[in-house]
């Protein structure tokens, strides 16, 4: 097939869909699964040694392509076959993994420049890292065999070298499993370069390797060419979302990389240390909190409105498992909940108009109460009202219980009366606040809501009112419109988004909210409970370290009823490998800045 170019012979990127040939885990690669070979035919131009592709599978939740690249490319009367070498790093590159046979894939590319070929006379060395051994060895394979010299560095284990035909092949692994033990600097230093003779380098992998090989290239005065890496979302220059910084300005590595002359790379040190503890941890861990007083065995804790009474998911998995569970939002009187429409799925979210629908507290106190409290998570009443009066008659009604805390609703945003109205200045927030604190001797935990135009000023109302703890955020104000009807889908307009597309933000207030609180004497300061769009450990991880004390989960049960369960699971072992004995040790670990 004749490559499309441009007026400077530079190759277009193509977008195109393909089809999944293969996909399978990649022998010798360590530990077993963690590299996945996928090969994909596709109808396009067939691309050059150092190019990178967008790959996203057609059935997909993500939004963004992952740049993968070309590990070899086989060209037919038809198309292109495409093979790519994929370590498994996060969703993204799980999900490619996960590919089948005839599975679509989208493509967007050739993408990127080329490794340039050697002058005539050049002694060639070529090194990969890990994962960056594709892109070399496939442009190795475009090389007279025996032209040049290959060093290989791996973790452990070692793949992707199957298609080479060097005059010399060393292999370096830290693990000392297979060839030199140790990292390439055990093998390729500034006096073999000298000594061997080379004249041109060519690399990929991770950034201290080249940082590493480029410092020894200007010790010997090789030329090397080097393979970079960003995070990227076009592909093709255009949103400037994956410049790297050099000596002649930023360079866009999608565009003018991603093979960059190594002489003009700026490797700049990591702004921060690795976060860990003094040493792994193979005992068990401290996974408990204390929140106002109140002792959780884990913080994972069942949000309100989307967990019922505890009983409901008893039977899907063992609930025991969890720190707490929140009720379902609780008013004084039964309330009958919005008409009509209640739920639309969105990306990444959910919106919901239940209207908080409960039976009322007196009928909770009676039958769901008992049950709740047999359970071994920390039982949590959530209160809610119409008017100022009905919060302070159900506070006192639920004072009379056994129920070990009481969180304050004053930001639900789908009643049109109370609920939110009094989460949305500081004056309202305070009065109930202190209206329920002074009918109760429960702790109390007050939710706010991310709609209030001074979040942070509220928070510091709702102390100073009495609360002993704070939650946050309650759902986002959001919309849907009926394109059969042209008219809102909800009767009240406007509901409560929550679900993944809203943890950035809310994580982002969470963290405001603890620094605003940090800035307190230490004697005035009450814990922050973070909730919204938690779905894995990974985001419950990132609330810890942002400076919640414990977390809810709520919309991620309903797609993965497992999530809080995998959550406690993943939150384990991560302070395990982490040497993180308990929450502590690494709580609010990012307001370290």
């Amino acid at each position: 097939m004749k490559q499309l170019t441009d007026c400077k012979g530079l190759p277009l990127p193509l977008f195109a869909r393909g089809k999944v040939q293969a996909c399978g885990p990649v022998d010798g690669a360590k530990p077993d699964g963690s590299v996945f070979h996928l090969k994909v035919f596709v109808k396009s131009v067939m691309p050059c040694a150092g190019q990178f592709y967008l790959l996203r599978a057609e059935k997909t939740g993500l939004l963004l392509g992952r740049p993968i690249s070309v590990y070899a490319a086989e060209e037919s009367a038809d198309g292109v076959e495409l093979s790519f070498l994929i370590l498994i790093k996060g969703s993204g590159t799980q999900e490619l993994c996960s590919l089948e046979k005839d599975d679509g894939i989208e493509l967007i590319g050739p993408l990127g420049n080329t490794f340039p070929l050697p002058e005539k006379d050049d002694k060639i060395c070529i090194a990969g890292g890990g994962i960056g051994v594709a892109p070399v060895a496939g442009f190795a394979t475009t090389l007279a065999a025996k032209s040049y010299d290959f060093y290989a560095s791996f973790k452990s284990g070692s793949y992707g070298l199957e298609c080479i035909q060097p005059a010399s092949l060393t292999i370096t692994t830290d693990d000392g499993s297979e060839g030199v033990h140790g990292m390439i600097s055990a093998a390729l230093t500034a006096d073999v370069l000298k000594n061997k003779g080379y004249t041109v380098l060519y690399a990929c992998g991770p950034s201290p390797m080249l940082a590493y090989l480029q410092k020894i290239c200007k010790e010997a005065g090789v030329k090397c060419w080097l393979s970079m890496e960003n995070r990227m979302a076009c592909g093709v220059g255009a949103c400037l979302g994956c410049t790297i910084t050099t000596k002649e300005g930023n360079k866009r590595c999608c565009k003018d990389g991603p093979v960059f002359d190594g002489s003009i790379l700026n490797f700049e040190p990591p702004k921060y240390p690795p976060l860990r503890g003094e040493k792994p941890v193979t005992d068990a861990v401290d996974l408990s909190v204390d929140v106002a007083g109140v002792h959780f065995a884990n913080p994972v804790i069942a949000a309100s409105g989307t967990f019922g009474y505890g009983s409901e998911y008893a039977s899907v998995f063992d609930v025991n498992r969890l720190g707490g569970i929140c009720s379902k939002g609780l008013t004084l009187q039964a309330r009958g909940g919005n008409t009509g429409t209640r739920l639309v799925e969105t990306s990444s979210g959910l919106i919901n108009s239940i209207g908080l629908e409960n039976p009322g507290i007196a009928h909770f106190i009676q039958h769901e109460l008992p049950s709740m409290l047999s359970l071994k998570p920390v039982t949590i009443a959530n209160l809610s009202g119409s008017s100022l009066e009905t919060y302070v008659e159900g506070a006192k009604l639920l004072d009379a219980t056994e129920v070990p805390m009481i969180e304050l609703n004053i930001s639900c945003p789908n009643v049109k009366a109370g609920g939110m109205s009094f989460g949305m200045d500081c004056a309202s927030a305070a009065s109930v606040t202190r209206a329920v604190r002074a009918v109760t001797k429960k702790p109390l935990m007050v939710k706010l809501t991310p709609n209030a135009p001074d979040l942070i000023g509220i928070a510091m109302a709702v102390r100073e009112a009495g609360a002993d703890a704070i939650s946050l955020v309650n759902t986002f104000q959001a919309m849907s419109i009926d394109l059969n009807t042209g008219r809102p889908v909800f009767d009240n307009v406007r509901a409560g988004f929550s679900g993944p597309a809203v943890k950035p933000i809310a994580l982002r207030m969470v963290y405001d909210v603890v620094q605003a609180m940090n800035k307190l004497p230490e004697n005035e300061r009450i814990p922050v409970v973070g909730l919204g769009g938690i779905a894995t450990w990974q985001d419950a991880v990132e609330f810890l370290l942002a400076g919640a004390v414990a977390i809810q989960v709520g919309t991620a049960t309903f797609a993965n009823p497992n999530a809080m369960v995998q959550i406690v699971d993943g939150l384990e072992a991560w302070m395990k490998a982490k040497g993180f004995k308990s929450i502590a040790d690494f709580r609010g670990k990012a307001q370290d800045i």
